[in-house]
């Protein structure tokens, strides 16, 4: 995860306010290797991405950075420079799985998991192959052949589309039961409901919850999605869409989202002057010949130690 402020290496005294789930801590017994930090290809960009792996790499959790400048913590009697608040939340391991597995149809044939799942750049990715929430589904992206004790998998597209669609409507629920806002009633800048939730259309919660799940695949997968959901493709992102698609955490501080500079315009009409009071008419009548402005009274500060 790219960061704006450099720095030197760590040191034993960094540490960051981190909010995340109890599962974390507890996952796996007590002689399983504690939580750790690692860098994993995001299967959207294929850029680098922050993920923690929990107690015995069982589960993984994404990581996300909200960071603004001149921001510090006060913790006890200390003062923490770094003001990151880093949000963990779990994820699906199989979405970082698919990538390796996706990859490797194109010799079509079953390879074991371990061949598949290899990355130079990232060798943290192997710790995927600890995590049984992953393992667990892997036949609903691939075909599984066992051969003794060995297991063997080619990816399958077909089911890939059908288990995506699955996480699409289990979206779709959720955000149903929570009450949220999808359809053209909300304004996606301020996340703020101006008209009825019974505006909203089943295709405007599908589209939602599309753009949900395509932040965790590539944009091949999420066009395939979108056909397999029969719903046609936009040229301009709409309200519909999730506000992570358009403006997502960074490590940039917050711009404003305006165009401020209209109003240096020539077309931008001025207001008229305010209309004076009476003490300021009779003020305005008084002779002030012979009197001193404010501005005698302050002369240029000189240094007297030179």
């Amino acid at each position: 995860m790219s960061t704006k402020k450099k720095r030197s290496a760590h040191t034993k005294s960094d540490s960051w306010v981190v909010i995340a789930p109890d599962s974390m801590l507890h996952t796996g017994s007590s002689e399983d290797s504690d939580p750790a930090f690692t860098k994993l290809r995001n299967p959207a960009t294929e850029g680098s991405s922050l993920y923690l792996f929990g107690r015995g790499d069982d589960s993984v959790y994404e990581v996300k950075a909200f960071t603004e400048e001149f921001r510090s913590w006060f913790i006890k009697q200390t003062v923490q420079r770094d003001g990151k608040l880093l949000i963990v939340t779990p994820i699906d391991p199989l979405f970082l799985l698919l990538p390796y597995i996706k990859s490797a149809a194109t010799e079509g044939k079953f390879q074991p998991l371990k061949q598949m799942v290899m990355d130079e750049v990232y060798p943290g990715c192997t710790r995927l192959l600890q995590c049984k929430q992953g393992l667990d589904f892997i036949h609903h992206v691939a075909d599984e052949k066992e051969v003794g004790s060995l297991k063997f998998h080619r990816y399958n597209q077909e089911k890939t589309m059908d288990w995506l669609k699955k996480k699409v409507q289990r979206t779709v629920t959720t955000l149903k039961k929570s009450n949220v806002s999808v359809g053209g009633g909300v304004k996606s800048s301020t996340f703020v409901r101006v008209k009825q939730e019974a505006d909203a259309r089943e295709e405007d919660y599908l589209r939602y919850a599309h753009g949900l799940i395509s932040e965790y695949i590539s944009e091949d997968l999420s066009k395939d999605l979108l056909k397999h959901l029969q719903l046609p493709e936009i040229s301009s992102p709409k309200e519909t869409e999730p506000p992570s698609k358009k403006r997502k955490l960074s490590d940039k501080p917050v711009e404003a989202g305006e165009d401020y500079t209209k109003f240096n315009s020539s077309d931008f009409a001025r207001k008229p002057p305010k209309k004076m009071t009476a003490a300021q008419k009779t003020l305005a009548k008084v002779d002030k010949t012979g009197m001193k402005s404010m501005a005698s009274f302050f002369k240029p500060f000189t240094n007297t130690f030179e």
